[in-house]
C-alpha cells in the first residue's frame, strides 16, 4: 500500500461532528436489517449464484436448463437455487413434474444490474 492511500485512510484530528453523527444515527436501518443485509449480499459472492441469476433475468428456467447452460451437474445447480431461495432471490413454481425458478420479484434484477453497471465502469 502507498504512503498516499495509507495517509487517506487515517484521520489525525480528534474532533466529533455532533451534528453530523447525531444526523446519520437517526437514519441507519436497525441492527437487525443491516445483518440481513449483509447475508444478502454474502450470497452475491459465488459465481455460480450470479450466474443463475443473471440467467434467470431473462426467462424462469427449470434446474435441468440451468445445469446445461452452466455445464454444472444438476445437484450442484439444486444447492445453489437452495440458497437463493432461502434467501427470497429466486423463488419456484411447479408444473407437474417440473420445477421452474425465477427471480423472486424486480428488486433483484435491480441489484444485479446496479452491480453490474459498477463493475463495468471500472473496466
Amino acid at each position: 500500500m502507498s504512503t498516499y492511500i495509507a495517509e487517506i485512510d487515517n484521520c489525525d484530528c480528534n474532533t466529533i461532528h455532533e451534528d453530523v453523527v447525531a444526523d446519520v444515527r437517526k437514519h441507519m436501518p436497525r441492527e437487525e436489517s443491516l445483518l440481513d443485509l449483509a447475508d444478502l449480499f454474502k450470497v452475491f459472492g459465488d459465481s455460480t449464484r450470479v450466474k443463475i441469476i443473471s440467467a434467470l433475468l431473462h426467462s424462469e428456467m427449470c434446474v435441468c436448463d440451468i445445469a446445461v447452460l452452466l455445464g454444472m451437474t444438476k445437484s450442484s445447480i439444486s444447492h445453489q437455487l437452495r440458497a437463493l431461495r432461502q434467501t427470497k432471490l429466486v423463488k419456484y413454481r411447479r408444473d407437474g413434474k417440473v420445477v421452474f425458478y425465477s427471480l423472486d420479484d424486480e428488486h433483484v434484477g435491480a441489484i444485479f444490474a446496479a452491480g453490474l453497471v459498477h463493475v463495468c465502469e471500472r473496466s
